[in-house]
C-alpha cells in the first residue's frame, strides 16, 4: 500500500518521499488510517516493522489541520532515551514541510538549565522519558492541558523499567477527549490491564508478534567452555570480513567498558554504550556509529530499544539476555530496513536452559555452530536428570581468530550455574 492511499496532507506526503519511503509497511497501513481517523489503537507490533511512523504520520496530519498552540498538543512517551531521540529525529524527518512544528525531548541525562530554556520556547510535539517528564511537570514547566494526542511507545519496556507509577501519574494530568494510541511487543498482562485503563474502546491491532520467523536475519548459537573461550570466539567473529557493522550485548555497565577496552587493544574501532554514561557521550557515541567512525558497539540493553543504524550488519550476544523477550529486541537492531542480518549467541555450556527459555517465546530454534579449531570440550548441560541432547552443530568454514587471551576482572568469572560473578540487575 503506498502512501498517498492513507489520507496524509500533501506537505507529509513529499517529506516521506524526500526520506526514501514508498510503500507503507503492514503496521503503518493498518494503523493510520484508523489513527487519522481519531480512534484509540491498541497495536503489537515488533521492532523494526515501522511502528514509529505508523503513529508519527497521524500525529502530524492531527498538527497539521489544528491551530497552533503554545502548549504541547502531541506527547510521545518512551522508555530510553535513545528511543526518544530516534522518535524525535522521526517527528522532524516526516514534519520538516510543515511550518512551524516544534518537537522537543525530554530525556533524562540532559542538563535541566537547557531543557528549561526548551520548554520556555515552547512545544507541539514532546517526546518524554516518564520520569524526567513527571518531575518537569511537578516543577510547573509543562502544562499538558491542551493535549490532543498520548502516545506510549514500547509500553512493555516501560512497565519492565518500573514506570508504571509515573505513567499514571502523567495521564491524569491530561484531558479525558485526549486520542490514546498505545504500542507493546506484547499486549498481554500488565498491558491489557493498562490499556483497558487508559483507552477508549480501542482498534487492536497485532502485528509480526515476537513469534516472527525474522526470515532476513540467520541466528546462530555458539557455546563457550568459558569466558576466554567466548572471547576467542568474538574476536574470530569481529574479524570476519563480511562484518560491516556489529553491536555486542553484554549483561552489565562494567562488562560493557571492560570488553570494549579490550576490544580497542586488539585494534577494533569500538565504543562502550550504557545507562552510566552522559547524554552527551551517548548522543557523540550514536553519531560516530552512525557515520561508521565506530565498527564495533559494546552495549548493554539500553541500546536493544531505539537504535536505528541501518549499517548494523551482527548482533552479538556476548552475554545471553536475562529476559527472553529482550532477545527479540537485541537481534531486531541488524536486517533493518529489509536488509539482511545475522545474530550470534555466545552462551555458556550450563546456560542451556535459558537458550531453551529463548526458542520457547520465539517458537523458534537456534541453530548451534562450531568453528573449527574453537569447539567446547564440555558438554552441553541439560535439565537435571535428563541427558543432555544430541544436536548436530553446523560447523564453519573458516579459520579461528588471533586472539587467544581473554578480558577478566578479577572479580567475574564463571559461577557454578554459568552466571557471572559478581552481578547484579543494578549493575546494568
Amino acid at each position: 500500500m503506498t502512501f498517498e492511499s492513507l489520507g496524509l496532507d500533501a506537505r507529509i506526503l513529499e517529506a516521506v518521499a524526500a526520506a526514501g519511503y514508498v510503500d507503507a509497511t503492514d503496521v503503518q497501513a493498518r494503523a493510520v488510517p484508523e489513527a487519522i481517523a481519531g480512534r484509540d489503537l491498541l497495536v503489537s507490533s515488533q521492532t523494526g516493522s515501522g511502528k514509529t511512523a505508523a503513529f508519527m504520520l497521524p500525529a502530524l496530519q492531527l498538527l497539521a489541520t489544528e491551530a497552533s498552540a503554545k502548549a504541547p498538543r502531541i506527547l510521545v512517551l518512551t522508555p530510553t532515551r535513545e528511543l526518544s531521540m530516534q522518535v524525535t529525529r522521526a517527528a522532524e524527518t516526516y514534519g520538516r514541510r510543515l511550518k512551524k512544528i516544534r518537537t522537543v525531548s525530554i530525556v533524562g541525562g540532559m542538563p535541566y538549565p537547557l531543557q528549561n530554556r526548551l520548554l520556555r520556547q515552547g512545544a507541539d510535539i514532546l517526546v518524554a522519558t516518564p520520569g524526567r517528564l513527571l518531575d518537569q511537570m511537578q516543577s510547573g514547566r509543562i502544562d499538558l492541558s491542551q493535549l490532543k494526542m498520548l502516545v506510549l511507545d514500547e509500553a512493555d519496556r516501560m512497565l519492565d523499567l518500573g514506570f508504571k507509577d509515573d505513567i499514571e501519574a502523567i495521564v491524569q494530568q491530561t484531558p479525558a477527549t485526549r486520542q490514546t494510541l498505545l504500542f507493546s511487543a506484547t499486549l498481554d498482562g500488565n498491558i491489557a490491564r493498562l490499556a483497558a485503563s487508559m483507552l477508549k474502546d480501542p482498534v487492536r491491532i497485532d502485528v509480526a508478534g515476537h513469534q516472527t520467523k525474522h526470515e532476513n536475519i540467520e541466528q546462530r548459537l555458539h557455546f563457550a567452555d568459558d569466558l576466554g573461550h567466548k572471547n576467542r570466539l568474538l574476536d574470530h567473529l569481529l574479524r570476519d570480513a563480511a562484518m560491516n557493522q556489529a553491536i555486542v550485548f553484554t549483561s552489565t555497565k562494567r562488562a560493557a567498558d571492560d570488553l570494549a577496552s579490550n576490544l580497542n587493544e586488539q585494534g577494533f574501532a569500538v565504543a562502550a554504550l550504557h545507562g552510566d554514561m552522559k547524554q552527551g557521550a551517548r548522543n557523540r557515541t550514536l553519531q560516530a556509529l552512525r557515520r561508521g567512525g565506530v565498527r564495533v558497539l559494546v552495549a548493554t540493553d539500553v541500546a536493544a530499544r531505539g537504535i536505528d543504524v541501518q549499517g548494523i550488519s551482527h548482533v552479538i550476544n556476548f552475554d545471553l539476555p536475562r529476559q527472553a523477550e529482550d532477545y527479540v529486541h537485541r537481534i531486531g537492531r541488524t536486517g533493518r530496513a529489509g536488509k539482511n542480518g545475522i545474530a550470534i549467541s555466545l552462551a555458556n555450556v550450563r546456560e542451556h536452559f535459558q537458550v531453551k527459555l529463548i526458542e520457547r517465546f520465539t517458537t523458534q530454534r537456534i541453530p548451534v555452530s562450531t568453528i573449527p579449531g574453537l569447539e567446547p570440550k564440555q558438554a552441553v548441560a541439560a535439565k537435571p536428570g535428563r541427558a543432555p541432547e544430541a544436536r548436530k552443530p553446523v560447523r564453519s568454514t573458516s579459520k579461528p581468530g588471533h586472539f587467544n587471551g581473554g578480558w577478566k576482572p578479577a572479580s567475574q568469572g564463571f559461577g557454578k550455574d554459568g552466571a557471572r560473578r559478581g552481578t547484579t540487575p543494578r549493575d546494568r
